[in-house]
This record gives structure tokens, sequence and C-alpha cells, in this order.
């Protein structure tokens, strides 16, 4: 089944899927550090809510998007998904599987905060479905202004998490300190 962008998915993510899928893929070549921090390839992690069927459909529907994607910042990519287990386990995860990014699907706005904490320090690019969890810590998020996507990006955070944006694409985004 595949959902229209006002759709049940509509109150998860305001960006549909298919255009978060274009966007993460543009606004990573603008992250200085993607091709260090990717080698070769661009791993995504989409990390579901096990317990929310909205959580887990929107993961399909986002790997399917990213699956016809054909490069991520100039790089092959691959796309996971796995149930949030926990903060620490997330960053071990993102240290030892060497993810480039960590793509949150909708319902985990309760695991922000201790999200946020745990990837200080960690070299990788955090993206939310729901811009709303960028000023709360996630380093990069969607959200549409009168109609057209507009970039939101925690800056803060993006240095913490070794994510460094051209100026170009600060220029044109939402940024939060």
């Amino acid at each position: 089944m595949l959902l229209s962008p006002r759709t049940s998915l509509a109150d998860e993510a305001t960006v549909p899927v298919a255009l978060q899928a274009e966007l993460v893929a543009k606004v990573a070549s603008y992250d200085r550090n993607l091709a260090a921090r990717a080698g070769d390839r661009v791993h995504v992690l989409i990390l579901v809510n096990a317990k929310s069927d909205a959580s887990n459909s929107f993961a399909k529907h986002m790997t399917s998007a990213l699956g016809g994607v054909d490069k991520i910042g100039g790089l092959p990519h691959d796309e996971t998904t796995a149930p949030f287990g926990g903060a620490k386990a997330l960053a071990d995860t993102c240290r030892t599987k060497h993810i480039a990014i960590v793509y949150l699907a909708p319902g985990l706005a309760d695991e922000v905060p201790a999200i946020r904490s745990a990837l200080e320090g960690v070299n990788v690019l955090s993206v939310a479905a729901d811009a709303a969890e960028v000023p709360k810590g996630i380093v990069l998020g969607f959200d549409l202004v009168s109609g057209k996507p507009k970039i939101v990006v925690h800056l803060g955070q993006a240095k913490k998490q070794e994510v460094a944006f051209k100026a170009e694409l600060l220029k044109l985004a939402k940024v939060h300190e």
C-alpha cells in the first residue's frame, strides 16, 4: 500500500517521504565530513519505534524512497531498519557499523533527548522525519513553509556530531543553535 503525502502518515511527517529521501541525498552533499564518515558507501540506519505501526510503515516507505535515490552525497548507499533499543546501543551501533546517517522515523519523540546526548561525539548525521525534533537536538529535519520544503538544522548538535555543513546550505536553512 502506497500512502499519499496526506494520508495516515501526515501527522507524523510534514514533508512527503519521497521528497525527504531526495532532500537527504542532496543535503548530505553539503556536509564536508560525509566522505570521511562514510568511506566508499553511505550506510543509513532508519530507526523505528517497534511498538508503532505508523513508525514501521513510515520506515518501509523511506527505505523504498531512498532505494530509488541513485546516490547520497555522491556515494552509493544502503539502508537498514532497526528498532530503537536505547541511546547507548544506538551510539555503539553507529560506531561499530560505520553508520553515516541515522534517520529517526516518527514515534521516537520521547527518545530524542537521550539520542541527542548519546550521539554527542559520534561522527553521524542524525535526521528526523519530523522537523519539530531538530530544536530538541536532532541535526537535520525538513518542514513545509507555504507549501515549500524548508531545511531545518541544529548547528550546535551538528558540531557535536562532527557534521560540518557548508555555508551555502546554512544560508537556505532555518538554523537552531
